[in-house]
């Protein structure tokens, strides 16, 4: 399963912080019904994600019905991303 949509770079402070890209609804549902075939611990989604020519391996968390998008420290340096910033993701569900 392949989904691609744009989003907005944000930071969770969290006692562990990550920068993020929010799933939207809709791409949400669609990777929902997918989950339950893939997910592991806690209902995270292995997928391969790709922002510009970055391409690496992580997983979707689950939050409020919604799926995250952790963005490395090497993926927004590589590409030069910063908090607010709008990209297009593509992810790629790992089966």
């Amino acid at each position: 399963m392949q989904v691609e949509f744009s989003g907005e770079v944000w930071f969770w402070r969290g006692p562990a912080p990550w920068h993020f890209v929010t799933v939207p609804d809709e791409e949400c549902q669609d990777l929902a019904m997918t989950a339950a075939s893939v997910s592991y611990g806690w209902g995270m989604v292995p997928v391969t994600a790709q922002i510009h020519e970055t391409r690496w391996r992580t997983s979707l968390f689950p939050k409020d019905g919604r799926y995250l998008v952790p963005v490395k420290a090497g993926v927004r340096s590589a590409e030069g991303l910063d908090v607010g910033d709008v990209v297009t993701v593509r992810l790629t569900v790992e089966l």
